[in-house]
């Protein structure tokens, strides 16, 4: 009678014990997050990596920005979508499901999209994903396109000590 009773408990035990991951804060990103970022990384190197729920490529790349993130645990990721928070919760099952909530996440949240992309780059024309590798002195190199891994690998050492 007691293993009957012990079971379930036990159970109960180990999903409450499972690791969970919390769900991203996904800050807001509006005319004057960019300079806010390059001032909040200054003199450190870091890669922006903009994204969106609908981009295939974007998707694809997701299992890698993971790899590499766990690779390089000194360099910051900051992600940023160009969707807006009425998908934030697609957003955050696509971190969830890559194991990312624990990079720092940034949403679109303006109207007027193509304002925040000339403020990010002017000669960025929204293509994604598009990423930016920063050096510590904010020399910044801008890809569009998905990245293979050693592509990857080859910018980062230039970015990083």
């Amino acid at each position: 009678m007691k293993h009957k009773n012990f079971i379930p408990l036990l159970l109960s035990f180990a999903i409450l014990c499972s690791p969970v991951q919390a769900a991203p804060v996904l800050k807001t990103f509006t005319q004057g997050s960019y300079q806010h970022l390059i001032s909040q990384y200054k003199n450190q190197p870091f890669v922006l990596i903009v994204w969106s729920t609908t981009c295939p490529s974007c998707l694809k790349e997701m299992p890698l920005i993971k790899k590499l993130h766990q690779a390089h645990p000194k360099l910051k990721f900051v992600m940023l979508t160009v969707d807006d928070n009425q998908v934030s919760r697609e957003i955050n099952s696509v971190l969830e499901k890559n194991q990312l909530t624990d990079v720092e996440q940034w949403v679109f949240n303006e109207d007027n999209s193509e304002k925040l992309r000339y403020e990010i780059d002017p000669s960025w024309y929204g293509e994604l994903p598009r990423t930016y590798f920063f050096s510590a002195t904010q020399e910044r190199t801008a890809i569009s396109g998905a990245l293979a891994e050693a592509k990857f690998e080859t910018l980062l050492t230039k970015i990083t000590p």
